[in-house]
């Protein structure tokens, strides 16, 4: 029984700890030092299955604190292999099942930084017919890039240590295009990034720019809600209607703030009062109603998004009553507001216009006014919340089809499920909230990357697809095979955030590697450096030239069993 020692099984969803320097797919098990305190006891209660999550296997604070010394760390890893050493019969475990791979963090001790050192098993079958070593060493940070090695010589070791004569490179680069800065001096940095990973044949040189012939995949991670974006008052737009939603589930309503400007029902009253005034014939046109009229959050659009998310010119009544009353501010407001619809609507004062197909119980009371018999409506508990959120939801969503359909040219992609009235009002908010994460994506694509229809077309297929099978997430990254001179622009004046070489030789089983790669911030988490205050800047002093670089090598190596 090792007691100095604890294990832990990652995988399914949990992030993994060791995805940087190792492609596999599988579960793994995580060897670490054990922790003999509290924050161990709350860790056991949070496991389920034996599978613990990446964040749980690490204590917030001071990680360095588990890694195991390089020593302790390469005894374990002998153990390991010789249980799964099927010729290691005195151990009675021949017929053990194969093992998950087993990783060790490692405190980084000995000369070479040793970090992290894995073990994975070679199979044919059932049957265990080797073991891949793997040993991880980082250093860093540093400014200093005299130290980094000669591609030659890396090829050189490699073939000295697998006894190869032919070995191939595959390059890999990333480059941030967008990283969403703080706001202002606030700690809190938004999650927003977009990114793009190239990868490529035959590097010639460290730090090569990716060549023209590469594939790339561009990385899409946006968060809603940044102030700066062109569609913010929609989004604001939208965070009132997430608020009459939960107001309907749950009672309680956080109403905005009041209005400088006019309060709701004022700005109600003068709408109905123009509408009446059409009806009598005695309404004098200005300039300025048209703009009134379509005062929705759509219209703080920028300009260099105008000509792809305009506003709408075919507002109905009810639209442009939310326009209205977006803003009210108060229980009383919203009441005092529908109060003035419905009377002047009873009375005969005004006969609006409402699109063909709405559904909400408003319409449905327009319509019945179109034959002078109205039922009557109880204006008390949640009814005018519930009236007020079906006509933002109508709203909205025939705002967002006006983009998807009209102006990203993606009628044949869009999908009924966004725009269901089949599904609860709870459900129904979920999915414009899903439509609004697919615009701020579009926008952003569009703005800063200056993406044409063509790009836009299967990035929304992408977005579409996940987001009818998932619910919103806007921590998941959207990933966009492309061409690389699409974005070249924007990277190719930049240093990479990581750039990456891989030395391989031999086939299958047999094939082994050798990696090298350069980074801007810390590739492990547990091995703490003296420089680690700078890892968030990407320059020191303001200079780009001395950016702060960790180096890590992943090296292989391979025990045969037959």
């Amino acid at each position: 029984l090792q007691t100095d020692v604890e294990i832990s099984l990652v995988g399914g969803s949990c992030k993994n700890p060791v995805e940087k320097f190792w492609n596999g797919s599988s579960a793994m098990y995580i060897l670490q030092k054990a922790m003999h305190n509290e924050e161990s006891d709350s860790m056991e209660e949070s496991r389920t299955d034996d599978a613990v999550y990446a964040s749980e296997v690490l204590p917030k604070e001071n990680p360095g604190t588990l890694a195991l010394s390089v020593g302790r760390a390469k005894q374990l890893i002998s153990l390991y292999t010789m249980v799964q050493n099927p010729n290691v019969t005195s151990l009675g475990m021949s017929d053990l099942a194969v093992l998950p791979p087993l990783w060790a963090r490692c405190d980084g001790s000995d000369p070479q930084h040793t970090c992290w050192i894995g073990a994975e098993p070679l199979r044919a079958g059932n049957k265990v017919t080797g073991i891949n070593i793997y040993t991880v060493s980082c250093d860093g940070p540093s400014t200093d890039k005299t130290c980094f090695p000669n591609l030659e010589e890396l090829k050189m070791e490699h073939k000295i240590r697998h006894h190869s004569s032919v070995v191939t490179t595959k390059g890999f680069a990333r480059y941030e295009l967008i990283a969403a800065a703080a706001i202002e001096d606030t700690i809190a940095e938004s999650g927003s990034n977009i990114y793009v990973d190239i990868t490529w044949n035959g590097v010639e040189k460290i730090l090569e720019a990716p060549p023209a012939i590469s594939a790339a995949t561009l990385n899409i991670a946006l968060e809603s809600g940044d102030p700066r974006s062109p569609v913010f008052q929609l989004y604001r737009e939208l965070q009132f209607l997430l608020a009459l939603a939960e107001g309907l589930k749950t009672g309680v309503t956080e109403w905005p703030e009041p209005a400088e400007s006019e309060s709701a029902p004022k700005l109600v009253q003068e709408f109905l009062t123009d509408l009446k005034k059409k009806l009598d014939g005695d309404y004098i046109f200005e300039d300025k109603s048209e703009t009134e009229k379509i005062k929705c959050d759509t219209a703080a659009v920028d300009s260099c998004i105008k000509s792809i998310f305009g506003e709408r010119g075919d507002l109905d009544f009810t639209e442009q009553l939310w326009c209205k009353m977006k803003s009210v501010s108060s229980y009383q407001e919203l009441i005092d507001c529908f109060t003035l619809v419905i009377k002047s609507l009873e009375r005969g004062e005004i006969q609006p216009w409402i699109h063909q197909g709405s559904s909400s119980f408003l319409s449905q009371l327009i319509q019945q006014s179109y034959h002078g018999k109205m039922e009557g409506v109880s204006l008390s508990d949640t009814t005018p919340i519930q009236m007020l959120l079906e006509v933002g939801l109508e709203k909205m969503k025939k705002d967002y089809v006006s983009f998807f359909i009209g102006k990203s040219r993606s009628s044949l992609l869009f999908q009924d499920y966004f725009i269901s009235t089949s599904v609860e009002l709870q459900e129904q908010v979920h999915r414009v909230q899903k439509l609004h994460h697919m615009l701020e994506i579009m926008v952003s694509c569009t703005g800063l990357l200056q993406f044409r229809h063509e790009n836009l077309f299967p990035l929304t297929q992408i977005c579409m697809k996940y987001y009818k099978e998932n619910p919103l997430n806007e921590k998941h990254v959207f990933q966009l095979p492309i061409r690389p001179a699409l974005v070249k622009k924007f990277y190719q004046n930049d240093n990479p955030e990581v750039w990456r070489v891989e030395i391989s030789s031999g086939h299958g089983q047999k094939e082994v590697k050798t990696t090298w790669q350069v980074s801007t911030t810390a590739p492990v988490e547990h091995v703490t450096s003296n420089n680690s205050g700078f890892l968030s800047d990407s320059t020191v002093n303001g200079s780009s030239e001395e950016r702060l670089y960790f180096i890590t090598m992943t090296q292989c190596s391979q025990v045969q069993f037959t």
